[in-house]
């Protein structure tokens, strides 16, 4: 599977436990916190993978507007992983409070989610090309499934 095909399939993942949690009850605690815990893993490796395979062999093969799409894709990143999903973490999931928050982290992963897909993925195609998209891709599926070894083994 090449690089962006492995990466609009976690997307769909992503969405669709973004969804359910969008559509869980005050009442279904056990179920948001289950989904917090599977969005924040899949979040998390896909996160990696983005960072550390795809965003810098984009960046080096691009110029300004790649350098400046790689450095705007990872400051949605951090926004995630550093202020949205840590304070959804402790938020009570029985509370509105919890609910809002999972609106915000919804709309900031969909609009990050959507600029790849429209622009980074597309772009980065026509720079990286097939044969480099399939080398990433392998290096992404060894890479995951590293990740996900070790975060049952943690």
């Amino acid at each position: 599977m090449n690089a962006i095909e492995l990466l609009k399939a976690d997307h769909e993942k992503v969405k669709s436990i973004l969804a359910q949690l969008s559509e869980s009850t005050d009442r279904g605690i056990k179920k948001r916190t289950d989904l917090l815990a599977k969005l924040e893993m899949e979040i998390t490796i896909h996160t990696r993978l983005e960072e550390e395979i795809l965003y810098p062999a984009f960046k080096q093969a691009g110029g300004k507007d790649e350098a400046e799409m790689y450095y705007e894709a990872k400051e949605e990143h951090r926004t995630v992983d550093s202020l949205v999903l840590p304070d959804l973490k402790v938020t009570d999931p029985s509370t509105p409070e919890f609910a809002g928050r999972v609106k915000v982290v919804k709309e900031l992963l969909e609009h990050h989610i959507e600029e790849e897909e429209t622009d980074m993925f597309p772009d980065a195609e026509k720079l990286l090309g097939k044969e480099a998209l399939e080398a990433l891709g392998e290096q992404m599926e060894t890479m995951k499934a590293q990740y996900r070894k070790d975060a049952q083994a943690a």
